[in-house]
């Protein structure tokens, strides 16, 4: 089959089902797309569901530039199992029939709030060494791992059954904190070990579980041949940032990669409220982001960034 669709363009918000790696369903849907160039935006692990941001075409240049990075996730747990991966996929360390009560747990919890230190769990893809984690893991080799800091915003105890010592927790989180190691942490805490049984991500980069279909719905708009109209344009991720609009000599150089003056651009968008003053005010601090769109037809060009009198291109889409 031909890979005829190399156009297209944007961002394809996905609910990934368990048993599939996030590379998994890229490719899936450069199948329904017939296009090559296809990413994905916070990797989850095969067992996880929840919030997948695709990336396709040009969509792909804003990897490493989505500015919100936080997530939040519904995690399940069990007390007083330790496995080789933090969670129930694992092969079993350690079992014990533990008794703790809600209020330990919560008290126990109540010590991962806030910027913590986490050590990355060894089936990660985190390098050390130039090596992924999760390689040698595989391998049986265990290295030792630097403690990073993390913030976890909230953490919320959500149900929890003494009897047999599982639960539900929901964490939001900064970009790179593990749950699983969370979880694990919070069962050495309380003395008997924990593992994480189920993942669902509920939001990421901005993005919330209810604006996410399926893989069984993309194929049903694909079949029906409306799935390329469930793409979001890339700007999409870049809402926080205050839009500029500029001229079409002015889109010109931007697309060419020259620099604007600040004193000829119009003041920014923000929330679709023209502000008052011109980037040249110090209300807009140095290297402060824009989305940047042409005046003559709306088109996004890209993001620029604001040095000490001119505006420099940061990205071009």
């Amino acid at each position: 089959m031909g890979w005829q669709n190399s156009s297209i363009n944007g961002i394809l918000l996905l609910d990934k089902p368990s048993d599939f790696t996030s590379f998994d369903v890229c490719a899936v849907v450069r199948g329904m797309l017939h296009t090559r160039k296809v990413g994905h935006s916070g990797t989850l692990d095969p067992m996880a569901t929840g919030v997948l941001p695709i990336l396709i075409g040009s969509a792909t240049r804003a990897l490493d530039l989505i500015p919100s990075h936080d997530k939040t996730y519904v995690a399940g747990f069990r007390l007083g199992m330790t496995t080789d991966t933090l969670d129930i996929t694992g092969d079993i360390i350690s079992e014990c029939n533990p008794d703790v009560t809600q209020e330990a747990l919560e008290d126990a919890m109540a010590q991962f709030k806030g910027n913590i230190m986490q050590v990355p769990p060894m089936y990660s893809a985190v390098s050390v060494g130039g090596k992924k984690l999760y390689d040698l893991a595989r391998q049986g080799v265990e290295v030792e791992r630097e403690a990073r800091p993390v913030t976890v915003y909230s953490l919320t105890l959500d149900s929890y059954d003494r009897e047999s010592a599982s639960g539900v927790l929901t964490a939001s989180c900064s970009k790179g904190t593990y749950i699983r190691t969370l979880i694990d942490d919070i069962g050495k805490a309380v003395g008997c070990g924990a593992v994480l049984t189920s993942l669902r991500r509920t939001s990421a980069s901005g993005i919330t579980i209810d604006r996410c279909m399926t893989l069984a719905q993309a194929q049903e708009y694909k079949d029906s041949g409306i799935l390329e109209s469930k793409l979001l344009p890339v700007d999409a991720v870049f809402e926080e940032y205050p839009a500029l609009y500029i001229s079409g000599n002015q889109a010109v150089r931007f697309r060419n990669g020259a620099t604007l003056a600040l004193e000829r651009l119009q003041p920014p968008v923000v929330c679709g409220v023209r502000q008052s003053e011109r980037l040249t005010d110090e209300k807009y601090p140095q290297d402060s982001l824009y989305r940047v769109y042409s005046r003559e037809d709306n088109n996004f060009l890209g993001l620029g960034v604001k040095k000490t009198d001119e505006l420099r291109v940061m990205k071009r889409f």
